[in-house]
């Protein structure tokens, strides 16, 4: 039988702060019954796999750990697959550390192989000073993504790649990203459901990560515009997603089903 399967943005797609988007869960209740694979695939280094599903169960959404992947995977793995067994000096919080430590990894202070950032609300200057040291003495930099900001029920907030821009401006060297839009977290999250390319759909809310991660790939997209893209702005683009809708649970069987039967 053919497959499909789903890359589901989170903040923005699912949800937004610690309210769920309208439609997100009817949308997972579908595919369930139609046992059709997916993954939530979130940018957002600061919770582990475990803690990410735990959010969304309690916002009304059941979720395996299983069925979450994150930049802080998918950095630790690629890591993994550089160095083995090597050290990092992290600037970011738990999700990214835990990550790491799975793939084998050290978190230290000094004499680190790697200088690895994410985003988070308890990072100090110093923190970022120690970043820039390290760097100027030969450590490599990565930054889990490059968004320059995250959106909360307040307003934005600095994100990842604003905050790995000071360590690049300081020492004139640029962070290597793995997260969305690099196709090593897009490729790596569909080889986790198993399937080809031309069975994958993206659905998100932002076109510089999303929608261009799906266009590099190869992969059918949505945009949803729950999030932080308006209708207009997508005049602004030179690629386009497949489908565009107010929000995910607005997708109609038709897309889903039409693919199925494409590819039967």
């Amino acid at each position: 039988m053919a497959h499909i399967g789903f890359l589901l943005d989170m903040d923005g797609v699912i949800y937004r702060g610690s309210k769920l988007i309208p439609g997100a869960s009817d949308f997972i209740t579908r595919l369930r019954k139609h046992q059709i694979p997916f993954r939530f695939l979130t940018n957002n280094s600061q919770r582990a796999r475990r803690d990410v599903a735990l959010k969304l169960r309690r916002l009304g959404i059941h979720a395996t750990e299983d069925e979450v992947f994150t930049c802080a995977m998918a950095t630790a793995r690629f890591l993994a697959s550089q160095k083995p067994d090597g050290t990092a000096y992290v600037i970011g919080e738990h999700g990214l550390a835990a990550a790491l430590h799975r793939n084998g990894y050290t978190v230290v202070d000094d004499d680190a192989d790697f200088v690895v950032v994410g985003e988070g609300r308890t990072l100090t200057f110093e923190m970022i000073e120690r970043g820039v040291r390290l760097v100027d003495k030969g450590a490599r930099l990565i930054a889990t993504n490059l968004d320059p900001n995250c959106p909360t029920e307040n307003g934005l907030r600095p994100g990842c790649g604003a905050i790995v821009a000071m360590i690049e401006r300081a020492t004139g060297v640029q962070a290597f990203s793995v997260g969305k839009p690099s196709p090593i977290m897009m490729r790596v999250a569909r080889k986790e459901m198993g399937l080809r390319t031309d069975e994958i759909v993206m659905v998100g809310d932002t076109m510089e990560t999303d929608i261009l991660g799906a266009v590099q790939m190869g992969y059918r997209s949505v945009l949803v515009l729950s999030g932080g893209t308006k209708r207009q702005d997508l005049a602004k683009f030179a690629y386009q997603p497949d489908l565009v809708v107010e929000n995910i649970g607005r997708i109609p069987d038709e897309f889903i089903f039409e693919k199925l039967h494409a590819m039967a």
